[in-house]
Protein backbone atom coordinates (compact mmCIF):
# COMPACT_ATOMS: atom_id res chain seq x y z
CA UNK A 1 0.00 0.00 0.00
CA UNK A 2 1.16 3.32 -0.81
CA UNK A 3 1.09 5.74 2.23
CA UNK A 4 -0.83 8.81 1.42
CA UNK A 5 -0.72 11.47 3.54
CA UNK A 6 -3.86 13.91 3.91
CA UNK A 7 -2.87 17.63 4.52
CA UNK A 8 -5.83 19.88 4.82
CA UNK A 9 -6.65 19.42 1.32
CA UNK A 10 -3.35 18.64 -0.07
CA UNK A 11 -2.43 14.74 -0.72
CA UNK A 12 1.19 14.29 -0.50
CA UNK A 13 2.23 11.02 -2.70
CA UNK A 14 5.42 9.97 -0.51
CA UNK A 15 6.30 8.08 -3.11
CA UNK A 16 6.37 10.99 -6.03
CA UNK A 17 6.82 14.16 -6.34
CA UNK A 18 4.06 15.98 -6.40
CA UNK A 19 1.65 17.75 -3.77
CA UNK A 20 -1.87 17.59 -4.83
CA UNK A 21 -4.63 19.73 -4.01
CA UNK A 22 -8.33 19.72 -5.70
CA UNK A 23 -8.04 18.29 -9.43
CA UNK A 24 -5.14 20.42 -10.37
CA UNK A 25 -1.57 18.96 -9.13
CA UNK A 26 1.23 21.25 -7.45
CA UNK A 27 4.82 20.75 -8.97
CA UNK A 28 7.01 20.37 -6.35
CA UNK A 29 11.01 19.31 -6.41
CA UNK A 30 12.00 16.05 -5.49
CA UNK A 31 13.99 17.66 -2.77
CA UNK A 32 11.17 19.47 -1.40
CA UNK A 33 8.86 16.28 -1.59
CA UNK A 34 11.37 14.48 0.44
CA UNK A 35 11.76 17.43 3.54
CA UNK A 36 7.88 17.29 3.39
CA UNK A 37 7.74 13.98 3.97
CA UNK A 38 10.05 13.59 6.56
CA UNK A 39 8.59 16.68 8.31
CA UNK A 40 5.23 15.32 8.28
CA UNK A 41 6.40 11.80 9.32
CA UNK A 42 7.83 12.80 12.18
CA UNK A 43 4.58 15.35 13.23
CA UNK A 44 4.90 17.56 16.01
CA UNK A 45 8.61 16.42 16.90
CA UNK A 46 11.20 18.54 16.07
CA UNK A 47 14.16 17.78 13.20
CA UNK A 48 17.34 19.04 13.27
CA UNK A 49 18.48 20.81 10.27
CA UNK A 50 21.51 17.60 9.85
CA UNK A 51 18.27 15.27 9.29
CA UNK A 52 16.44 17.13 7.33
CA UNK A 53 19.58 17.58 4.96
CA UNK A 54 20.20 13.81 5.24
CA UNK A 55 16.47 13.53 3.74
CA UNK A 56 17.06 15.34 1.18
CA UNK A 57 20.53 15.43 0.05
CA UNK A 58 21.50 11.74 1.29
CA UNK A 59 25.19 11.30 1.38
CA UNK A 60 26.27 14.73 -0.10
CA UNK A 61 27.25 18.22 1.15
CA UNK A 62 25.22 20.74 0.66
CA UNK A 63 25.17 24.22 1.74
CA UNK A 64 22.62 24.70 4.43
CA UNK A 65 21.41 27.85 2.55
CA UNK A 66 19.71 24.95 0.39
CA UNK A 67 17.34 23.87 2.84
CA UNK A 68 16.03 26.85 3.69
CA UNK A 69 15.10 27.41 -0.32
CA UNK A 70 13.23 24.93 -0.30
CA UNK A 71 11.69 24.82 3.14
CA UNK A 72 10.30 28.47 1.67
CA UNK A 73 9.01 27.17 -1.34
CA UNK A 74 7.23 24.40 0.90
CA UNK A 75 5.78 27.50 3.24
CA UNK A 76 4.63 29.12 -0.36
CA UNK A 77 2.60 26.03 -1.72
CA UNK A 78 1.12 25.38 1.77
CA UNK A 79 0.44 29.35 2.07
CA UNK A 80 -1.99 28.41 -0.39
CA UNK A 81 -4.29 27.39 2.61
CA UNK A 82 -5.40 29.67 5.03
CA UNK A 83 -2.70 29.79 7.67
CA UNK A 84 -0.88 26.99 5.73
CA UNK A 85 2.48 29.11 5.80
CA UNK A 86 2.53 28.05 9.94
CA UNK A 87 2.30 24.46 9.41
CA UNK A 88 6.03 24.24 9.22
CA UNK A 89 7.81 26.08 12.48
CA UNK A 90 11.15 26.94 12.39
CA UNK A 91 12.66 26.09 16.07
CA UNK A 92 15.58 28.46 17.21
CA UNK A 93 18.89 26.52 16.85
CA UNK A 94 17.14 23.14 17.10
CA UNK A 95 15.69 23.28 13.18
CA UNK A 96 11.84 22.80 11.64
CA UNK A 97 9.11 20.65 12.56
CA UNK A 98 5.46 19.98 10.96
CA UNK A 99 2.22 21.36 13.14
CA UNK A 100 -0.34 21.06 10.34
CA UNK A 101 -3.37 18.84 10.35
CA UNK A 102 -2.05 15.27 9.26
CA UNK A 103 -4.21 12.12 8.14
CA UNK A 104 -2.42 8.72 6.31
CA UNK A 105 -3.75 6.53 3.21
CA UNK A 106 -6.65 7.86 3.86
CA UNK A 107 -9.44 10.38 5.44
CA UNK A 108 -10.70 9.14 8.07
CA UNK A 109 -13.79 10.06 10.81
CA UNK A 110 -12.62 11.22 13.81
CA UNK A 111 -15.57 11.24 15.47
CA UNK A 112 -15.95 7.48 14.76
CA UNK A 113 -15.06 5.03 17.41
CA UNK A 114 -12.59 2.64 17.04
CA UNK A 115 -13.34 -1.07 18.24
CA UNK A 116 -11.43 -3.48 20.22
CA UNK A 117 -9.95 -0.54 22.19
CA UNK A 118 -8.52 -2.33 25.32
CA UNK A 119 -10.45 -1.14 28.80
CA UNK A 120 -6.52 -0.80 30.20
CA UNK A 121 -4.40 1.48 29.14
CA UNK A 122 -2.39 -0.91 26.31
CA UNK A 123 0.65 -0.12 24.08
CA UNK A 124 2.54 -0.95 21.00
CA UNK A 125 6.11 -0.43 20.41
CA UNK A 126 6.76 -0.62 16.66
CA UNK A 127 9.51 -1.54 15.00
CA UNK A 128 12.22 1.84 14.57
CA UNK A 129 13.23 2.96 11.11
CA UNK A 130 16.94 2.28 10.11
CA UNK A 131 17.38 5.86 8.64
CA UNK A 132 20.86 5.05 8.09
CA UNK A 133 20.97 3.01 5.33
CA UNK A 134 23.44 0.86 6.97
CA UNK A 135 22.07 -3.02 7.55
CA UNK A 136 24.08 -3.14 10.90
CA UNK A 137 21.40 -1.09 12.28
CA UNK A 138 18.96 -2.73 11.38
CA UNK A 139 19.91 -5.02 14.48
CA UNK A 140 20.79 -2.37 16.64
CA UNK A 141 16.98 -0.83 15.71
CA UNK A 142 15.56 -4.34 16.26
CA UNK A 143 17.37 -4.81 19.73
CA UNK A 144 16.33 -1.31 20.64
CA UNK A 145 12.48 -2.11 20.05
CA UNK A 146 13.01 -5.56 22.59
CA UNK A 147 14.74 -3.90 25.28
CA UNK A 148 12.02 -0.93 25.16
CA UNK A 149 8.84 -3.54 24.91
CA UNK A 150 10.88 -5.57 28.16
CA UNK A 151 11.12 -2.89 29.76
CA UNK A 152 7.56 -1.60 29.42
CA UNK A 153 6.43 -4.81 30.18
CA UNK A 154 7.70 -4.40 33.81
CA UNK A 155 5.00 -1.57 34.33
CA UNK A 156 2.33 -3.35 36.00
CA UNK A 157 -0.73 -1.42 35.02
CA UNK A 158 0.19 -1.39 31.91
CA UNK A 159 -0.47 -4.00 28.68
CA UNK A 160 2.35 -4.38 25.83
CA UNK A 161 1.43 -5.78 22.51
CA UNK A 162 4.07 -8.74 21.92
CA UNK A 163 7.26 -8.39 19.63
CA UNK A 164 5.48 -11.01 17.27
CA UNK A 165 2.43 -8.75 16.28
CA UNK A 166 4.42 -5.54 16.58
CA UNK A 167 7.11 -6.95 14.32
CA UNK A 168 4.31 -7.75 11.41
CA UNK A 169 4.38 -4.33 11.02
CA UNK A 170 8.24 -4.01 10.20
CA UNK A 171 9.38 -2.29 6.90
CA UNK A 172 5.43 -1.81 5.77
CA UNK A 173 3.82 1.75 5.99
CA UNK A 174 1.90 2.10 8.73
CA UNK A 175 -1.40 4.35 9.97
CA UNK A 176 -2.21 4.72 13.69
CA UNK A 177 -5.49 3.90 13.31
CA UNK A 178 -4.81 0.68 11.29
CA UNK A 179 -2.56 -0.10 14.58
CA UNK A 180 -5.48 0.71 17.21
CA UNK A 181 -8.05 -1.42 14.95
CA UNK A 182 -5.77 -4.27 14.54
CA UNK A 183 -4.12 -4.40 17.60
CA UNK A 184 -6.78 -2.99 20.01
CA UNK A 185 -4.34 -0.46 22.01
CA UNK A 186 -5.13 2.99 23.31
CA UNK A 187 -1.10 3.77 22.30
CA UNK A 188 2.00 3.41 20.27
CA UNK A 189 5.37 4.12 20.13
CA UNK A 190 7.50 4.51 17.20
CA UNK A 191 10.84 5.78 15.94
CA UNK A 192 14.39 5.47 13.99
CA UNK A 193 17.74 4.93 14.52
CA UNK A 194 20.15 7.04 12.27
CA UNK A 195 24.24 6.84 12.44
CA UNK A 196 26.45 9.87 11.86
CA UNK A 197 30.38 9.04 11.76
CA UNK A 198 31.18 7.52 15.36
CA UNK A 199 27.31 8.52 16.90
CA UNK A 200 23.96 7.36 17.02
CA UNK A 201 20.75 9.51 17.27
CA UNK A 202 17.71 7.70 18.35
CA UNK A 203 14.13 9.53 17.86
CA UNK A 204 10.99 7.85 19.54
CA UNK A 205 7.58 9.93 19.45
CA UNK A 206 4.47 8.22 21.74
CA UNK A 207 0.93 8.55 19.92
CA UNK A 208 -2.33 8.36 21.54
CA UNK A 209 -3.80 6.32 18.50
CA UNK A 210 -6.96 7.09 18.89
CA UNK A 211 -6.19 10.53 17.75
CA UNK A 212 -3.49 10.19 16.54
CA UNK A 213 -2.25 13.17 19.14
CA UNK A 214 1.74 12.93 19.73
CA UNK A 215 1.74 12.78 23.37
CA UNK A 216 5.77 12.84 23.79
CA UNK A 217 8.84 13.13 21.74
CA UNK A 218 12.66 12.75 22.38
CA UNK A 219 15.92 12.52 20.60
CA UNK A 220 19.18 10.93 22.35
CA UNK A 221 22.10 11.35 20.58
CA UNK A 222 25.18 9.07 22.35
CA UNK A 223 28.56 8.11 21.67
CA UNK A 224 28.18 4.58 19.71
CA UNK A 225 30.54 2.59 22.02
CA UNK A 226 29.07 0.07 23.79
CA UNK A 227 26.15 -0.96 22.10
CA UNK A 228 24.68 -2.89 24.94
CA UNK A 229 25.32 -0.30 27.78
CA UNK A 230 23.94 2.16 24.63
CA UNK A 231 20.65 0.12 24.49
CA UNK A 232 20.47 -0.05 28.50
CA UNK A 233 20.61 3.83 28.33
CA UNK A 234 18.07 4.73 26.09
CA UNK A 235 15.72 2.01 27.27
CA UNK A 236 15.68 3.46 30.68
CA UNK A 237 15.18 6.91 29.23
CA UNK A 238 11.99 5.94 27.17
CA UNK A 239 10.81 4.11 29.65
CA UNK A 240 11.19 6.56 32.65
CA UNK A 241 9.32 9.37 30.24
CA UNK A 242 6.55 7.13 28.98
CA UNK A 243 5.44 5.92 32.40
CA UNK A 244 4.81 9.34 33.74
CA UNK A 245 3.57 10.56 30.48
CA UNK A 246 0.94 8.32 29.86
CA UNK A 247 0.17 8.35 34.03
CA UNK A 248 -1.28 11.82 33.36
CA UNK A 249 -3.00 10.82 29.86
CA UNK A 250 -5.03 8.28 31.92
CA UNK A 251 -6.23 10.62 34.89
CA UNK A 252 -7.31 12.55 32.10
CA UNK A 253 -9.20 10.25 30.22
CA UNK A 254 -11.15 8.87 33.15
CA UNK A 255 -11.50 12.24 34.49
CA UNK A 256 -14.02 12.02 31.15
CA UNK A 257 -15.75 8.79 32.28
CA UNK A 258 -19.04 8.63 33.93
CA UNK A 259 -18.50 7.17 37.23
CA UNK A 260 -21.30 4.68 36.93
CA UNK A 261 -18.41 3.33 34.56
CA UNK A 262 -15.58 3.03 36.82
CA UNK A 263 -13.37 0.29 37.45
CA UNK A 264 -11.28 -0.30 40.44
CA UNK A 265 -8.23 1.06 38.06
CA UNK A 266 -10.42 3.93 37.28
CA UNK A 267 -11.14 4.92 40.78
CA UNK A 268 -7.31 4.18 41.32
CA UNK A 269 -6.57 6.57 38.81
CA UNK A 270 -9.25 9.26 39.97
CA UNK A 271 -7.38 8.88 43.71
CA UNK A 272 -4.11 9.60 42.62
CA UNK A 273 -4.15 13.31 42.91
CA UNK A 274 -5.12 13.15 46.34
CA UNK A 275 -2.91 10.57 47.32
CA UNK A 276 0.41 12.02 46.04
CA UNK A 277 -0.34 15.22 47.41
CA UNK A 278 0.38 13.84 50.27
CA UNK A 279 -1.70 15.94 53.13
CA UNK A 280 -4.15 14.72 55.59
CA UNK A 281 -7.50 16.31 53.72
CA UNK A 282 -6.68 15.19 50.33
CA UNK A 283 -5.76 11.53 52.52
CA UNK A 284 -9.13 11.46 53.32
CA UNK A 285 -11.38 12.11 50.44
CA UNK A 286 -9.33 9.26 48.66
CA UNK A 287 -9.76 6.82 50.87
CA UNK A 288 -13.52 5.76 50.14
CA UNK A 289 -12.65 5.63 46.20
CA UNK A 290 -9.53 3.20 47.20
CA UNK A 291 -12.10 1.09 49.63
CA UNK A 292 -14.57 1.11 46.60
CA UNK A 293 -11.67 -0.28 44.19
CA UNK A 294 -10.77 -3.42 46.67
CA UNK A 295 -14.79 -4.18 47.36
CA UNK A 296 -14.40 -4.61 43.07
CA UNK A 297 -10.97 -6.17 43.48
CA UNK A 298 -10.27 -7.31 46.77
CA UNK A 299 -6.33 -8.56 45.81
CA UNK A 300 -5.69 -5.25 44.12
CA UNK A 301 -2.11 -4.16 45.08
CA UNK A 302 -1.97 -1.07 43.85
CA UNK A 303 -5.29 0.01 45.72
CA UNK A 304 -3.47 -1.60 48.98
CA UNK A 305 -0.62 0.19 48.55
CA UNK A 306 -2.44 4.17 47.90
CA UNK A 307 -4.55 2.91 50.96
CA UNK A 308 -1.08 2.53 53.07
CA UNK A 309 0.11 6.24 51.96
CA UNK A 310 -3.21 8.01 52.41
CA UNK A 311 -3.03 6.45 56.02
CA UNK A 312 0.68 7.87 56.16
CA UNK A 313 -0.32 11.05 55.19
CA UNK A 314 -3.36 11.03 58.15
CA UNK A 315 -0.90 9.41 60.43
CA UNK A 316 1.96 11.66 59.91
CA UNK A 317 0.37 15.30 59.66
CA UNK A 318 -3.37 14.45 60.68
CA UNK A 319 -2.98 13.48 64.46
CA UNK A 320 -0.78 10.86 65.03
CA UNK A 321 -3.72 8.50 65.63
CA UNK A 322 -2.67 4.84 66.10
CA UNK A 323 -5.21 3.96 64.29
CA UNK A 324 -3.96 5.44 61.19
CA UNK A 325 -0.61 4.23 61.96
CA UNK A 326 -1.69 0.96 62.15
CA UNK A 327 -3.99 0.64 58.99
CA UNK A 328 -1.04 2.19 57.00
CA UNK A 329 1.18 -0.97 57.94
CA UNK A 330 -1.28 -3.50 57.72
CA UNK A 331 -2.05 -2.10 53.94
CA UNK A 332 1.63 -1.96 53.57
CA UNK A 333 2.05 -5.73 54.25
CA UNK A 334 -0.98 -6.96 52.36
CA UNK A 335 0.69 -4.88 48.98
CA UNK A 336 3.89 -6.50 49.45
CA UNK A 337 2.10 -9.88 49.52
CA UNK A 338 -0.05 -9.21 46.57
CA UNK A 339 2.52 -6.88 44.41
CA UNK A 340 5.70 -9.33 43.32
CA UNK A 341 4.79 -7.94 39.92
CA UNK A 342 3.97 -4.28 40.70
CA UNK A 343 6.83 -2.32 41.20
CA UNK A 344 4.71 0.83 42.49
CA UNK A 345 3.00 -0.70 44.79
CA UNK A 346 6.06 -2.45 46.52
CA UNK A 347 7.97 1.00 46.58
CA UNK A 348 4.87 2.76 48.16
CA UNK A 349 4.54 0.02 50.57
CA UNK A 350 8.00 0.23 51.66
CA UNK A 351 7.81 3.40 52.03
CA UNK A 352 4.98 3.02 54.74
CA UNK A 353 6.68 0.43 55.90
CA UNK A 354 10.04 2.48 57.08
CA UNK A 355 8.29 5.67 58.22
CA UNK A 356 5.05 3.86 60.24
CA UNK A 357 6.45 0.59 61.46
CA UNK A 358 10.58 1.93 61.66
CA UNK A 359 11.40 -1.34 60.02
CA UNK A 360 13.66 0.27 57.30
CA UNK A 361 15.50 -3.25 56.65
CA UNK A 362 12.53 -5.08 55.29
CA UNK A 363 11.53 -1.30 53.22
CA UNK A 364 15.11 -1.21 51.86
CA UNK A 365 14.55 -5.05 50.53
CA UNK A 366 11.45 -4.40 49.00
CA UNK A 367 12.88 -1.41 47.45
CA UNK A 368 15.63 -3.54 45.78
CA UNK A 369 12.97 -6.18 44.93
CA UNK A 370 10.79 -3.51 43.02
CA UNK A 371 14.35 -1.98 41.67
CA UNK A 372 14.66 -5.39 39.89
CA UNK A 373 11.24 -5.74 38.51
CA UNK A 374 12.00 -1.86 36.57
CA UNK A 375 15.30 -0.26 37.43
CA UNK A 376 13.64 3.20 36.38
CA UNK A 377 10.32 3.07 37.94
CA UNK A 378 10.11 6.32 39.73
CA UNK A 379 8.33 5.71 42.59
CA UNK A 380 10.96 3.02 43.49
CA UNK A 381 13.64 5.46 42.85
CA UNK A 382 12.39 8.92 44.31
CA UNK A 383 11.13 6.64 47.45
CA UNK A 384 14.08 4.55 48.32
CA UNK A 385 15.92 8.29 47.56
CA UNK A 386 14.13 9.31 50.78
CA UNK A 387 14.57 6.36 52.91
CA UNK A 388 18.42 6.05 52.15
CA UNK A 389 18.68 9.83 52.78
CA UNK A 390 16.71 9.82 56.18
CA UNK A 391 18.93 6.73 57.31
CA UNK A 392 22.32 8.48 56.21
CA UNK A 393 22.99 6.82 53.14
CA UNK A 394 23.73 9.97 51.06
CA UNK A 395 26.04 9.00 48.21
CA UNK A 396 23.38 6.22 47.16
CA UNK A 397 20.56 8.39 47.88
CA UNK A 398 21.91 11.35 45.60
CA UNK A 399 22.59 8.75 43.13
CA UNK A 400 19.32 7.40 42.74
CA UNK A 401 17.18 10.46 43.37
CA UNK A 402 19.40 12.27 40.54
CA UNK A 403 18.83 9.34 38.46
CA UNK A 404 15.35 9.94 38.88
CA UNK A 405 15.18 13.20 37.52
CA UNK A 406 17.25 12.29 34.70
CA UNK A 407 15.06 9.56 33.67
CA UNK A 408 11.58 11.95 34.54
CA UNK A 409 12.96 15.75 34.34
CA UNK A 410 8.99 16.51 33.35
CA UNK A 411 7.20 14.26 35.70
CA UNK A 412 4.56 16.02 37.59
CA UNK A 413 5.73 13.80 40.48
CA UNK A 414 9.57 14.08 40.27
CA UNK A 415 9.36 16.84 43.45
CA UNK A 416 10.15 12.89 45.27
CA UNK A 417 13.23 13.35 43.96
CA UNK A 418 13.80 16.33 45.46
CA UNK A 419 12.60 15.95 48.73
CA UNK A 420 15.09 13.19 48.98
CA UNK A 421 17.80 15.42 47.64
CA UNK A 422 16.99 18.25 50.23
CA UNK A 423 17.36 15.57 53.01
CA UNK A 424 20.75 14.18 51.43
CA UNK A 425 22.46 17.48 50.96
CA UNK A 426 20.75 19.14 54.58
CA UNK A 427 22.91 16.23 56.32
CA UNK A 428 25.95 16.59 54.24
CA UNK A 429 26.29 20.39 54.71
CA UNK A 430 25.24 21.26 51.45
CA UNK A 431 22.82 23.75 52.49
CA UNK A 432 22.70 25.98 49.09
CA UNK A 433 22.00 22.98 47.16
CA UNK A 434 19.39 21.58 50.16
CA UNK A 435 17.16 24.82 49.66
CA UNK A 436 17.35 24.72 46.22
CA UNK A 437 15.81 20.70 46.12
CA UNK A 438 13.48 22.02 48.80
CA UNK A 439 12.05 25.10 47.11
CA UNK A 440 11.60 22.86 43.86
CA UNK A 441 9.33 20.73 45.66
CA UNK A 442 7.68 23.45 47.34
CA UNK A 443 6.80 25.21 43.96
CA UNK A 444 5.75 21.56 42.83
CA UNK A 445 3.38 21.20 45.70
CA UNK A 446 2.35 23.75 47.66
CA UNK A 447 0.14 22.22 49.86
CA UNK A 448 2.73 19.65 51.60
CA UNK A 449 3.97 21.12 54.54
CA UNK A 450 7.60 18.99 55.40
CA UNK A 451 9.30 20.25 52.31
CA UNK A 452 8.61 23.98 53.50
CA UNK A 453 10.02 23.16 56.90
CA UNK A 454 13.19 21.60 55.25
CA UNK A 455 13.87 24.50 53.00
CA UNK A 456 13.41 26.70 56.48
CA UNK A 457 16.34 24.38 58.01
CA UNK A 458 18.19 25.35 54.54
CA UNK A 459 17.96 28.81 54.93
CA UNK A 460 18.15 29.50 58.36
CA UNK A 461 21.80 27.55 58.00
CA UNK A 462 22.77 29.70 55.22
CA UNK A 463 22.38 32.62 57.51
CA UNK A 464 19.10 33.78 55.57
CA UNK A 465 16.91 34.44 58.98
CA UNK A 466 14.02 36.56 57.64
CA UNK A 467 13.46 34.44 54.81
CA UNK A 468 13.75 30.74 57.01
CA UNK A 469 11.11 31.99 59.84
CA UNK A 470 8.72 33.16 57.26
CA UNK A 471 8.71 29.97 55.31
CA UNK A 472 8.28 28.16 58.82
CA UNK A 473 5.12 30.46 59.12
CA UNK A 474 4.14 28.86 55.96
CA UNK A 475 4.40 25.54 57.55
CA UNK A 476 2.20 25.79 60.08
CA UNK A 477 -0.26 27.86 57.62
CA UNK A 478 -0.21 24.94 55.56
CA UNK A 479 -0.56 22.32 58.70
CA UNK A 480 -1.59 24.24 62.15
CA UNK A 481 -0.49 21.30 64.10
CA UNK A 482 2.99 21.10 63.01
CA UNK A 483 5.36 20.05 65.78
CA UNK A 484 8.96 19.00 65.77
CA UNK A 485 7.91 16.19 68.40
CA UNK A 486 4.97 14.80 66.13
CA UNK A 487 7.67 14.96 62.77
CA UNK A 488 9.81 12.95 64.61
CA UNK A 489 7.83 9.90 65.42
CA UNK A 490 7.88 9.23 61.29
CA UNK A 491 11.03 10.69 60.27
CA UNK A 492 13.62 9.93 63.28
CA UNK A 493 15.09 7.28 60.93
CA UNK A 494 18.41 7.67 62.67
CA UNK A 495 18.94 10.51 65.08
CA UNK A 496 22.14 11.75 63.28
CA UNK A 497 20.03 13.03 60.36
CA UNK A 498 17.08 14.12 62.48
CA UNK A 499 19.01 16.18 65.13
CA UNK A 500 20.40 18.55 62.67
CA UNK A 501 17.15 19.32 61.34
CA UNK A 502 15.68 19.61 65.14
CA UNK A 503 18.33 22.32 65.87
CA UNK A 504 17.41 24.07 62.72
CA UNK A 505 13.23 24.18 63.65
CA UNK A 506 13.73 25.49 66.80
CA UNK A 507 15.87 28.02 65.27
CA UNK A 508 13.21 29.43 63.45
CA UNK A 509 10.72 29.01 65.65
CA UNK A 510 8.84 26.03 65.07
CA UNK A 511 6.49 24.64 68.06
CA UNK A 512 8.16 21.57 70.16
Amino acid sequence: MRRIYVLGPFRLDAEGQILFKGPEPVALGRRAVALLHALVARHGTPLSKDDLIEAAWPELTVDEGNLSVQIAALRRVLGEEPGGDHWIETLSRRGYRFVGPVTTDEEVDPSKPLPNLSNRPSIAVLPFSNMSGDPEQEYFADGMVDEIITGLSRIKWLSVTSRSSCFSYKNKPVSMREVAEKLGVRYALEGGVRKFGNRIRITAQLIEVETDTHLWAEQFDRPLEDVFALQDDITMCVVGAIEPSLRKVEVERVKRQRPSNFSAYDLLLRSQQLVFAGMPDEATRAIPMLEEALNLEPNYSAAHAYLAWCYHSRFGRGGLREEDRIAAVRHARVAISLGNDDATALAIAALALAYDDHDTSTALEVFDRALELSSCNMFALCWNAAILAWTGRIDLAIERASLALKLGPFDPLNWRANHALSVAYFHGRRYREAADAARKVVDANPVYSLPRALLAAALIRLGRSDEARAMAQTVLEREPSFTIRGTARYSELDPDVFGPFVEAWRAVGLPE
